[in-house]
């Protein structure tokens, strides 16, 4: 049975419609439809640009602007009756605006292609995405710092290899996620600034013999300037590949941070307490409260780097400029800026409502030698060893501190002189998990007052 509809999509050039299966592997309608609004507001603007140019009549124009602002209220209000023979948005929309205004909606492409329109629409929702990536980031960053500020004095274990390392602070702790997320925040803003051309006017790969005017349909939709090249501007995807570069890198940080809240939540370690709105129960165990909210944000990561995989794959071997393969960017990246946002707002509301428990991070801070290092350097700095031989008298009281079942600080004086008889009763002033950290005065250590002053600048970053 010949599908007449398609047909006159698609002109004169075929006798006959698509049979079912090529249908169902041709359409995009199933999830290109999210694109909707994106591809209004561009349809409006090349019709405004249109008859700012003289190509079609100003009431043609004001005909097909009004139809498309009913068109796009039927699909808001979900009125709107989606059709795979139509393929794409833009034919279902297209065709719908025939059924509203009549004669004019035939007008509406004039100068451009579906090439040229769907980059032009799939680069506004992505733009829509950095904007989304950008408000979560800073939403985050922000409960951060409020962690960091309370916290800016509050001693913990710093690790390395997972092992007691040296004391740090939890607001020094919560700082390296602010770095990090901050990262995150100038990648996003970066790829929007490059992808921020508009691909509208450069048609199927060519341009077009019409007078159009390129410049005024991209201010019209906030891009900064055209895209130079048609048959770039048509082949692009790189603006997809930029989001989901940067949003895999981000999902990678967000995995870290909630794998060390899986840790830390444990009956094991007990520094954190994750809010009941973030936690859920076991089915046979009542007294667990699992961290399920964290586990899944690690786990996000495999969906957000898959993607990013896969539409590198799509891409990799196709010639200029269009090829249908490129219909299969767009779901990659809508389930990738799916679960990037709601792993950013879940953390965030981890973040916000998780409660440190200071007296466990303080004793875990005095634990596990964790002043070895401030040992070390005070035979350095009082007693002028070489480093290198500090490091060996230190590993001994270590070994000497074991033997004894006990930690450094609680070794005697006595003690100490056996592995060097020039120590001191003044060591034990570093040996302090507080005098350890207050000494890390240098720019970006641990000390409260370095912690402070982080939490100052990045407010003044953020606003």
């Amino acid at each position: 049975m010949t599908d007449t509809t398609s047909n006159k999509m698609w002109g004169g050039r075929f006798a006959a419609g698509p049979d079912a299966i090529m249908e169902a592997i041709n359409a995009s309608i199933s999830f290109d439809q999210r694109m909707a609004a994106q591809d209004i507001a561009g349809s409006r603007a090349h019709a405004a640009m249109l008859a700012a140019q003289n190509i079609i009549t100003d009431s043609d124009a004001d005909a097909i602007g009004k139809g498309l602002l009913t068109v796009l209220s039927e699909i808001e209000g979900g009125t709107f009756q989606f059709s795979a023979a139509l393929e794409d948005i833009h034919m279902n929309v297209e065709a719908r605006l025939k059924e509203v205004i009549g004669e004019p909606a035939g007008r509406l492409h004039t100068g451009r292609s579906r090439n040229d329109q769907v980059a032009t629409d799939f680069k506004l929702w992505v733009r829509d995405q950095f904007d989304a990536a950008e408000t979560g980031l800073l939403a985050l960053i922000q409960a951060l710092l409020g962690q960091a500020e309370a916290g800016a004095d509050w001693v913990m274990p710093g690790f390395t290899h997972l092992q007691t390392a040296q004391p740090v602070t939890w607001g020094h702790h919560m700082m390296a996620y602010v770095e990090m997320f901050g990262r995150d925040l100038s990648r996003m803003r970066d790829a929007r600034a490059r992808m921020n051309e508009c691909p509208l006017g450069a048609a199927a790969l060519a341009g077009t013999s019409f007078p159009i005017n390129r410049d005024m349909t991209a201010h019209a939709l906030g891009f900064d300037r055209p895209s130079a090249n048609s048959l770039d501007a048509v082949s692009d995807r790189d603006f997809a590949l930029d989001f989901l570069g940067a949003a895999s890198i981000c999902a990678m940080h967000l995995s870290r941070f909630a794998e060390e809240l899986v840790i830390w939540s444990s009956a094991q370690f007990r520094f954190v307490s994750l809010s009941d709105r973030f936690s859920t129960g076991s089915s046979i165990m009542p007294q667990k409260k699992n961290p399920d909210a964290a586990e899944l944000i690690r786990a996000k990561i495999g969906r957000i780097m898959g993607a990013n995989v896969a539409l590198m794959m799509v891409m990799k071997g196709l010639p200029l400029a269009y090829s249908k393969d490129m219909q299969e960017d767009k779901e990659q990246v809508f389930d990738a800026a799916d679960n990037l946002m709601l792993a950013l707002a879940a953390m965030e509301g981890m973040v916000k409502d998780m409660s440190a428990n200071r007296d466990s991070l303080a004793a875990a801070a005095g634990s596990g030698f964790s002043t070895a290092t401030d040992l070390a350097d005070w035979l350095v700095r009082v007693l002028g060893l070489p480093f290198r031989d500090a490091h060996h008298i230190t590993g001994s009281l270590v070994a000497l501190a074991e033997k004894q079942g006990c930690d450094l600080p609680d070794l005697t004086l006595e003690q100490m002189k056996t592995a060097h008889d020039g120590i001191t009763n003044d060591v034990f002033d570093v040996l302090g998990v507080e005098n350890s950290v207050n000494s890390r005065m240098s720019y970006g250590g641990t000390a409260p007052e370095q912690v402070r002053a982080q939490v100052t600048r990045w407010k003044g970053l953020i606003g």
